[in-house]
Formats: structure tokens, sequence, C-alpha cells
């Protein structure tokens, strides 16, 4: 399966000042959230960190969600680059079976890990999307073909889609007193994707 349908990285014919800037501002970003947390990463702020004009970072982002969007993209383009090159059984070269429970699980701890990024990345005028989800409509589909045989693949595709890309894993993963670590939300969520797939495909 070709995934390189899949639109990511930043516009053909970018100048290589812009280039830089924008990844300087990522960076700046990361190290601020790290550091203080996503509530705390403003325009303003970001600018005044990287050291750079309050006018290009909003040429660059246009919104404070727009510098959550860019990072979001960045590692989205760094999962795809795991799934369609890393080493097994995430990447290529392991049984489907396995290259789906590994693809689940690593998915799971994505968007858990991406929680805060996911919210704030979210235009107030913007449907509430996150994720990829057609690089995992396209994955899981590519990977059930190669199973047994299996009725209404589609609508199965679109179901398990929908078990890690949709909002409802968002909530789960927001962080309470009663919800756990987020590796504990990683365990439970992936044993449940596990479990789920193998009693679908064996």
């Amino acid at each position: 399966m070709d995934f390189s349908v899949v639109p990511f990285g930043k516009p053909r014919g970018e100048r290589a000042d812009a280039v830089r800037n924008r990844e300087h501002l990522l960076r700046t970003a990361r190290e601020m959230i790290e550091e203080h947390g996503v509530p705390k990463v403003t325009m303003d702020g970001l600018a005044e960190r990287a050291g750079l004009g309050k006018g290009t970072v909003f040429r660059r982002f246009g919104t404070r969600a727009g510098i959550f969007q860019a990072l979001l993209d960045a590692d989205e383009r760094q999962f795809q680059e795991r799934v369609l090159s890393g080493p097994p059984p995430l990447g290529p070269g392991a049984d489907p079976v396995e290259r789906l429970v590994a693809y689940g699980r690593a998915r799971v701890a994505f968007l858990v890990d991406h929680h805060a990024i996911a919210r704030a990345a979210i235009d107030r005028d913007e449907p509430a999307l996150v994720g990829d989800a057609s690089l995992t409509q396209l994955h899981l589909r590519m990977l059930l073909r190669q199973c047994a045989p299996m009725p209404n693949l589609e609508g199965v595709v679109v179901q398990l889609t929908a078990a890690l890309e949709g909002p409802l894993l968002l909530v789960l993963s927001r962080p309470t007193p009663d919800a756990g670590t987020a590796s504990e939300i990683n365990g439970f969520l992936g044993d449940a994707w596990q479990t789920l797939i193998e009693r679908l495909v064996r």
C-alpha cells in the first residue's frame, strides 16, 4: 500500500529562511511545553522566547491553535515514517496480525501522549478532529486484507479506525484524579485493542 498520497510536510517552494524559522519556532514551542505545559504557550510568548517578531509567528501559524497543529503535523510525519519503514512489528516484516496489534498500541500511545497538544490544536470554528484517520484507514485495510477473508471489510475498517481516532480516546486520556498515569492508560487501552484484533482475526 502506498501511503505517499497522505499529505504531510511543508509546502513546496518554501524559502530556506522560512524553513529555518519554522523549525526554530517548533523547537522553541516544544521547550516551552516541556517547561511550563501547553496552557502557558502563547503567540506573544513564543515570539519572545524564540527571539523573532510577533508578525513572523502570526504569519507562520495564524492562530495559537496553528502552533499546535504544526507540532502535531511534524509528529504525525515521524509516526508515519515508523509505520512505513521502521522496524517490525510496527514497520514492515512482521505477521499482519502482529502489525495490527502493534499499530493499535502505538497509535493509542501517540494519541494519549499528544492529548494536550491535540486539544490545543482545535480552533473553536473547526471540527474536533484528532490525528490522521486517513493513514489509519489505509493501514488497517491493507493488513486486514492480508489476514483471512472477512465479510464487511470496509465497515470493519471504519469501526476500528473510530476506536483509535475518535474523540472518545481524548476524553479517556484526559488527566483526572482517577484516570491513572499515561502508562496505565496506554496499557489498558492497548490491551483492549489487542483483545479486539485477536478475537476478530483468529
